[in-house]
């Protein structure tokens, strides 16, 4: 798992709806669905938290007894392949 900070690419319009965020990425005319907890990870990808810490805060969001690693950085991962964080 890295330590890099990820943080939101440019050109992305985003909105919240009731279950998460609909983002548009202005630089590839793709539109996005996030279910609540992507929305979160998204959320957190500030340029100040490393993979690591995103996954314990989403752990203690949900109330989780461990820090799901593995899930965040599977959703870490796509969503950088879409081009939404860097």
């Amino acid at each position: 798992m890295g330590d890099s900070a990820a943080e939101h690419a440019a050109d992305l319009d985003v909105h919240e709806v009731e279950d998460g965020l609909v983002i548009y990425d202005l630089a590839t005319d793709r539109v996005h669905y996030l279910n609540e907890t992507a929305s979160l990870v998204f959320a957190l990808c500030t340029g100040e938290h490393s993979d690591r810490r995103i996954a314990e805060l989403i752990g203690q969001a949900w109330q989780l007894p461990h820090a799901p690693q593995d899930e965040v950085q599977a959703c870490l991962a796509q969503l950088r392949g879409e081009g939404l964080i860097r």
